[in-house]
């Protein structure tokens, strides 16, 4: 099951916050169709969050076609989204844990390292074939 999470300073609502957790997780493969999310009552608590918060972010994934809420069982996922296999990301992630181990012992801050990975994914292009 997912564990929420909110960064208070983050600048993002929090309900964006979940539903981009939620797409997160399904791109990774960590959530599943037929996978249900916590409870309204238990993300709010857990997060210390208004319901209507965590309401807002269900109906998000909702409009969106990824979850779908059953009333008396909860909110199920209903739809996926493309992800590269476990394999393939397992490798990708490994390289980019050697890169940020690299970024780090040369000086990079969080801060510093994410505003480079921001800017590079924002200029990326990749090559039209």
């Amino acid at each position: 099951m997912i564990e929420f999470r909110v960064e208070v300073g983050s600048g993002v609502p929090p309900y964006r916050q979940l539903v981009d957790q939620v797409e997160h997780a399904l791109r990774l493969g960590h959530l599943h169709v037929g996978d249900r999310l916590p409870t309204v009552k238990e993300v709010a608590k857990r997060l210390v969050i208004n319901p209507n918060t965590v309401l807002k972010a269900y109906r998000e994934l909702e409009h969106k076609g990824l979850a779908k809420g059953r009333p008396g069982m909860g909110t199920f996922i209903e739809r996926g989204l493309a992800g590269l296999p476990a394999e393939q990301q397992a490798e990708l992630r490994a390289d980019l844990e050697k890169w940020l181990a690299t970024a780090h012992q040369a000086g990079m801050d969080s801060d510093g390292i994410a505003a480079l990975v921001a800017t590079v994914l924002h200029e990326f292009r990749p090559e039209e074939n």
